[in-house]
């Protein structure tokens, strides 16, 4: 079969389901990728453009990294699989080491690996409650999450999720979760005075994701302050902010405190493979240690020698590239790029996030948020210019490459400037 091809000639139906989209837009030249190189993605249709989304904001250092690539393909030469069900191997055991060596021994002491965001957020949900009854605290059943925030779409994570996507259509279990208002931090100080008891965690993302909004600092050091009175676990999902995304390698080591779980993974192998990884702190660890107890959380393709290798090779490419000082770089030129385009583009509205981790919001001639079928439109305008974005509520997400050069930042502004301009002419806007 030819790659380029959608589907063997005389198949009378499109094979694949596509992710969130309607089965009838599905199967579009124009939408299939037939390669990647560096910051740019090939499409079917003949297409060539930047890729200002890193993939699924997990591309961090560029597709086709040869380092990475060689490590994964050895690991599966010399050990094709091996798994943690009741065992070990050295490639997860390396892997852990690494990670907790880079996130910081002093704060973290054991991984558990699992393969995507959403499970990694479950797994984290299962400790926590775990955690508590360890600790005689069987109450403790309550995980509060954040209005606004994204944390994936399995049962556990679509619960925590905090935007309103079909949670009640799917039959999600959302009765031992809540969430609260991370622009009121006094919001969540009444919810713990009445249920601080029964709190097993807080998850909180550094930067919420489809908005791409900071937690705010007086937020955060409500969030600390609280956890000390009531003894909740507090949760930094770096699903999205881990590995230079926000400046430093994790965004919660700006914290003032440690969190006492940390979830990685996008980045984790960039893009490679599926993986994601639970860091538990010292604290947490000495707990199911000292009970020796069983976590009853496993996967068959968690932690496989591939992806441990690619996590490995990824935290080893990050040092050699540099790849801090040219997110540093990268985001100090889109604060440039950003503030240009809020000042000569109507329809920007304002601009939020940190780093390599941006948003542009929309605004029409009222002043009212871009809606959905308007982002849409932007977007399809700024690809019309040689650039990949992707839509948030009432803004347009710019996630680029850690390591973009001048050339795609150059270009990225370009796709930026006509793509927005256009839009702002839609909306009446001059």
């Amino acid at each position: 079969m030819n790659p380029t091809e959608p589907y063997p000639s005389g198949q009378p139906h499109y094979p694949l389901w596509e992710s969130l989209l309607p089965l009838g837009q599905q199967g579009r030249p124009e939408r299939r990728a037939v390669g990647a190189k560096g910051s740019r993605l090939r499409f079917a249709d003949g297409s060539e453009v930047l890729d200002a989304t890193s993939g699924l904001w997990n591309v961090n250092i560029g597709y086709g990294n040869a380092e990475i690539a060689d490590a994964i393909a050895q690991a599966a030469r010399d050990a094709s699989y091996l798994n943690l069900f009741r065992f070990s191997h050295t490639y997860a055991i390396q892997a852990a080491g690494d990670l907790v060596a880079a996130a910081g021994p002093a704060a973290f002491r054991r991984v558990v690996f699992s393969t995507s965001g959403g499970s990694a957020n479950d797994l984290a949900m299962k400790l926590a409650r775990q955690y508590a009854v360890l600790r005689g605290e069987s109450e403790r059943r309550l995980v509060v999450g954040l209005k606004g925030s994204y944390h994936g779409l399995t049962y556990g994570a679509h619960s925590l999720t905090g935007e309103s996507l079909g949670q009640r259509m799917y039959g999600v279990d959302l009765r031992n979760v809540r969430h609260v208002d991370p622009s009121a931090p006094e919001e969540l100080e009444r919810f713990m005075k009445r249920h601080g008891s029964q709190v097993a965690s807080l998850v909180c993302e550094p930067v919420l994701g489809s908005g791409v909004r900071p937690l705010s600092a007086e937020f955060i050091e409500t969030v600390m302050a609280l956890r000390r009175e009531y003894g909740f676990l507090l949760v930094a999902d770096e699903v999205a902010t881990g590995y230079g995304r926000t400046g430093p390698l994790f965004a919660s080591s700006a914290w003032a405190e440690s969190p006492d779980l940390l979830l990685t993974s996008k980045g984790l192998t960039n893009g490679t493979c599926a993986a994601s990884a639970v860091l538990v702190s010292h604290e947490v660890a000495a707990v199911y240690e000292q009970s020796d107890a069983v976590l009853l959380h496993a996967e068959t393709q968690a932690g496989t020698p591939a992806s441990c290798a690619a996590i490995t090779a990824t935290l080893g490419q990050f040092a050699e590239l540099d790849a801090l000082g040219a997110a540093a770089r990268t985001g100090h030129r889109l604060d440039g790029i950003l503030s240009d385009l809020a000042e000569r583009i109507p329809a920007v509205g304002g601009t939020s996030g940190a780093g390599c981790f941006r948003a542009l919001h929309l605004r029409d001639a009222d002043g009212a948020p871009f809606d959905g079928e308007a982002v849409q439109a932007a977007i399809g305008g700024i690809r019309g210019h040689g650039a990949l974005v992707y839509p948030g509520p009432g803004c347009v997400q710019l996630v680029p490459m850690l390591t973009s050069s001048e050339q795609d930042l150059d270009d990225l502004a370009y796709a930026l400037s006509r793509g927005l301009a256009e839009a702002s002419s839609r909306a009446g806007l001059r």
